[in-house]
């Protein structure tokens, strides 16, 4: 199966940047900076984003940390 990228997830999921701030208790320029690589996701935020979105941690394709 091919990877899809964290912003793919989680419009495949049907949910906006500021949806799914609200459903993981973060802010939505968390979710920005995840999507982007500003920010490295941690490993529980990339289990609750996968519950969320229905798709597992092997099929998240996550940025590149940007610097």
């Amino acid at each position: 199966m091919a990877k899809i990228t964290f912003q793919a997830a989680r419009v495949n999921a049907g949910l906006t940047q500021e949806a799914l701030a609200k459903e993981m208790g973060v802010s939505r320029s968390t979710v920005n900076d995840w999507e982007t690589g500003k920010r490295e996701i941690k490993t529980a935020y990339l289990y609750l984003f996968c519950r969320i979105t229905g798709f597992t941690e092997s099929d998240i394709l996550l940025p590149e940390r940007s610097t």
